[in-house]
């Protein structure tokens, strides 16, 4: 039976479950979000954007209706969603599930909307869209790279915290750099020190993922080879998978999708478009996870007071001990 949230005269708690992707974030969620009477609040960027379901690895219809999710679903596949505004609706999510008595349980991924979440975002200047079209255009015309050692020039300790394919962190970092108009430029690394407002009015109970790198880097291949296995060719049309849905979402969004760039879509795009073959497209798929891993870990470990458990999310022992220690904070 769920143990029921004691109301106590102390700030409410909100667990974070964070770590690598493919360490078990969504199951380890689940089970605390049954055991404690919980709601899970959705910190993946991508998984945000409605219709991109195999390459986010959403939770399944039959989870989401066990337990309340929220923060899924909820963007325009053709539209940006700031870390900012992730951070304004997660917060208004939060206070709404507080309320109601019930624990609210972070899960996901992406370090920047986590952060923004937890201790709130540098005031920094208004985007600037023409800007941000020549940043673009300088990308696809001199590289990627190129932009990064823009970065390097104006903000170096930016530019080792975002990796150089990060386009759009890139640019956002660039474009804080050149539109700050004060006598002395300031960064973001700079503008990130001052100003921010955290996350108030709750305890806050981090929950990390750390399971062994080489079984880690397995399962992430075998479930890049899943999303992609899942397709088949019948009669010379490819039915299921992450291929069939990236052609029905070209159909429907055009190729300016904002997901389409992600993990997974990319290659299974490149593929569509006959840039690689199915199998060179899996390997990439497989080879760029297990990079965004890396970066994944390198930047939780920055994260304070993280209860680190050294396993995946749904190993029944590591669930055990994450909740153990949820029970102890309640």
């Amino acid at each position: 039976m769920p143990e029921k949230v004691p109301k106590l005269d102390q700030e409410p708690l909100v667990v974070v479950v964070l770590g690598p992707t493919a360490s078990g974030k969504t199951a380890l969620a689940l089970a605390i979000a049954l055991r404690f009477h919980g709601e899970i609040v959705n910190c993946d960027s991508v998984a945000m954007y409605r219709d991109f379901e195999i390459g986010t690895a959403k939770p399944s219809p039959a989870e989401r209706a066990e337990i309340p999710h929220h923060l899924l679903d909820c963007v325009d596949p053709l539209t940006d969603l700031s870390a900012g505004e992730y951070a304004r609706q997660a917060r208004q999510v939060l206070d709404e599930i507080a309320k109601r008595g019930r624990l609210p349980i972070v899960s996901g991924g992406t370090g920047l909307y986590l952060r923004a979440l937890l201790e709130g975002l540098f005031p920094g200047p208004q985007r600037s869209e023409d800007l941000r079209h020549k940043l673009r255009q300088r990308a696809q015309k001199r590289g990627t790279e190129h932009l990064h050692r823009m970065l390097r020039r104006l903000d170096p300790s930016a530019a080792r915290r975002i990796h150089a394919h990060d386009v759009p962190k890139v640019i956002r970092a660039i474009e804080v750099c050149l539109a700050s108009r004060r006598p002395s430029r300031r960064t973001m690394t700079e503008l990130w020190q001052q100003g921010r407002e955290p996350l108030r009015g709750f305890r806050i109970l981090r929950l990390g993922l750390n399971p062994e790198r080489e079984a880690l880097y397995a399962r992430i291949n075998q479930r890049a080879a899943r999303m992609f296995d899942e397709g088949r060719l019948d009669g010379g049309l490819i039915v299921g998978g992450l291929i069939a849905e990236t052609e029905r979402l070209l159909a429907k969004y055009g190729d300016q999708a904002r997901p389409l760039a992600s993990l997974g879509y990319k290659q299974a795009f490149q593929f569509l478009r006959g840039e690689l073959d199915r199998q060179t497209a899996l390997a990439a798929a497989q080879q760029a996870h297990r990079n965004y891993a890396k970066r994944q870990i390198t930047w939780f470990r920055r994260e304070p007071d993280v209860h680190w458990l050294p396993g995946f999310g749904d190993d029944p022992s590591i669930q055990a001990e994450g909740m153990a220690i949820v029970s102890r904070q309640i």
